[in-house]
């Protein structure tokens, strides 16, 4: 992660989780904005998701989604995701596909310039 890093105080977790949600049946991202120039990210995985080594393996997909897609994201911001039960079995590209969908909602994505017909 170029410009990020990880999310790891607790208390920043908790303020993050007061704040409104976005969510479908993978994921729910909570943001806000900080007061750096750089984003922020946490991931949290429940136990009842499965063993360590499932979690562990739900935490680098979504590690590496980010990490893929960091430059579309803005930065400023903490950045918490919460992996649901469908997220498990889910596709990589589902994965990301629901990832980038709350980003949006969440108006965290930066506006790609319209390309103009020639």
């Amino acid at each position: 992660m170029k410009f990020s890093s990880a999310l790891k105080l607790n208390h920043i977790f908790r303020r993050l989780y007061h704040t409104s949600g976005f969510a479908d049946g993978y994921l729910v991202l909570y943001a806000r904005k900080n007061r750096t120039s750089a984003n922020r990210v946490g991931i949290t995985v429940s136990k009842k998701l499965g063993k360590a080594n499932v979690r562990n393996r739900i935490r680098r997909r979504l590690r590496e989604i980010y990490r893929l897609n960091e430059d579309k994201f803005r930065p400023g911001w903490d950045i918490v995701v919460v992996a649901r039960t469908r997220a498990v079995d889910a596709e990589f590209s589902r994965l990301t596909k629901s990832y980038l969908s709350l980003a949006r909602k969440a108006g965290i994505l930066q506006e790609l310039p319209e390309e103009s017909p020639q």
